[in-house]
């Protein structure tokens, strides 16, 4: 895969407009297959890899602006002025912050399994968060005896056992500084009172059995934001574009569709 402003990513070099997908913590380019395959006859799907991750270079400080900047000159450096921007959990939170920081660079949002903020208004949450995520590790557990007990715990009842597999090898190939930023940088994410600042079209998909990204707060968020639908999948958990390829594809591209 080519590697530009420092970004590793896959580009379905189609000819229609730009789509940028943006993948979760324990994920990587390979997390969109299922959307790259099936929306690339018709949109050019580009797919990247975070600050860290998959050959990209890692940031020397990781906050939500830092990777929206990032972000920015890749799209600079590929010389797309605006895209369709999907985005899964932190990849979600960080469409959002581009959306609010540079709207005219966004044509549409495609939140899945994502969150308008993380945890709760005060500091426990986060705290407790990140010691239950860190101590494995801390202990001297590797990232692929992580992901093997972690990705079962995500994914929905009907999830296959390929997108397992590829879930698992995704998170096991995450290096550790890597996700120990990633995961510093994921509990400072609040937007919660910014949802209004959305004006594009927004799509949000919800896995029914996500206890990460609760179909019910996603629901709430498409409330605060203007011009938005919702959508939930049902025994999808947090994976839902890979454990539920299909139903997602069908529901981005009739988004996608609809703007025109």
């Amino acid at each position: 895969m080519p590697i530009i402003a420092g970004i590793n990513y896959k580009d379905s070099g189609g000819s229609g407009q730009p789509i940028i997908c943006l993948h979760g913590i324990g994920g990587n380019d390979s997390s969109f297959a299922a959307q790259y395959a099936e929306l690339g006859s018709d949109f050019r799907v580009i797919a990247w890899n975070m600050s860290g991750y998959n050959g990209s270079t890692t940031l020397l400080d990781v906050t939500f602006e830092n990777l929206s900047n990032s972000l920015i000159a890749f799209m600079n450096a590929l010389d797309i002025s605006s895209a369709h921007i999907i985005g899964q959990s932190i990849g979600g939170m960080l469409a959002q912050e581009i959306a609010i920081l540079h709207p005219h660079r966004v044509r549409s949002l495609i939140l899945i399994a994502t969150s308008a903020t993380f945890g709760g208004r005060d500091n426990s949450f986060k705290t407790r968060f990140l010691a239950t995520r860190l101590a494995p590790l801390d202990a001297g557990k590797t990232m692929p005896e992580l992901a093997e007990e972690f990705v079962p715990e995500i994914t929905g009842s009907n999830t296959s056992q390929q997108v397992l597999k590829e879930a698992v090898a995704a998170m096991s190939a995450v290096p550790e500084a890597t996700y120990r930023q990633i995961i510093k940088c994921l509990v400072t994410f609040n937007r919660r009172d910014d949802q209004h600042l959305l004006t594009m079209p927004v799509c949000l998909i919800a896995g029914e059995m996500d206890q990460n990204a609760p179909a019910t707060s996603m629901q709430k968020m498409s409330e605060h934001i203007p011009h938005s639908q919702f959508h939930i999948v049902e025994k999808a958990g947090h994976l839902v574009n890979s454990e539920a390829s299909d139903i997602v594809n069908a529901i981005i591209r009739n988004f996608l569709l609809d703007q025109g």
